[in-house]
């Protein structure tokens, strides 16, 4: 199988109103469709969309050709949340050990989530987002500062105190939250993770918590894409 050809192990999510399909061994690169079908198709669909955001992580990703290149090894039972529109059960290829050189991957995967999400936002800064067919849809600083709470939130599931953020102006502690993330990846992996969250309630692993944070910011990154692109100069 030549690279650009190459099949990727994906898991489904399956809710009862909603089918998310993620990559075993990408995390970000995660769709959603009414059935496990479309999920899939979707996938493909953002998957050179994916390949630019992951660019310069090795090794390299290479998008399949259709849905044939994609191998279901794993489907988990959704709930709710699933249901609402986000993933959010681990599968259980995300319990495996991480050594420093995967650690390290999922770091720089990590950071080009994060590289990608600030460029696009800075494309799309001084433009009005197009709104949804009610009119609805946060603004872009309602967005990064969604994503910058999510993350805060994220490394709390690490074991990781929760930075201090003004809520009017989230995106400015941005890369403090960033730094918090990363360092509680490492903390993880060098010492271990606490029994509990330092507001009690149950830890994520390393590998889920990367596939978490990198699937949010990748979802808003694509949303801020589509939105500012259709809405010409603000």
């Amino acid at each position: 199988m030549s690279p650009s050809r190459a099949e990727h192990e994906i898991y489904l999510e399956v809710g009862t109103k909603r089918v998310f399909a993620g990559s075993i061994g990408w995390p970000g690169w995660c769709r959603s469709g009414r059935d496990a079908d479309v999920a899939l198709e979707a996938l493909v669909a953002y998957a050179s969309r994916y390949e630019k955001v992951v660019d310069g992580v090795r090794p390299a990703f290479y998008p399949p050709g259709a849905t044939t290149d994609l191998r279901v090894v794993e489907r988990l039972m959704g709930d709710a949340t699933t249901d609402f529109g986000a993933p959010s059960i681990a599968p259980a290829a995300d319990a495996r050990p991480i050594d420093a050189k995967e650690l390290d991957r999922l770091r720089s995967l990590l950071r080009a989530c994060w590289s990608a999400f600030d460029r696009a936002v800075a494309v799309a800064r001084g433009k009005e987002l197009t709104k949804g067919p009610r009119g609805g849809g946060r603004d872009l600083d309602g967005i990064v500062s969604h994503v910058v709470n999510a993350e805060a939130s994220y490394g709390g599931k690490l074991g990781a105190k929760r930075p201090k953020i003004d809520e009017d102006h989230a995106a400015g502690p941005r890369e403090d939250v960033r730094t918090v993330v990363l360092e509680a990846l490492s903390r993880a992996l060098t010492g271990g993770l606490p029994e509990t969250g330092p507001r009690g309630g149950k830890l994520w692993t390393p590998r889920y918590s990367v596939r978490r944070a990198a699937w949010h910011v990748t979802d808003h990154l694509w949303e801020i894409q589509d939105r500012s692109s259709s809405a010409g100069p603000g």
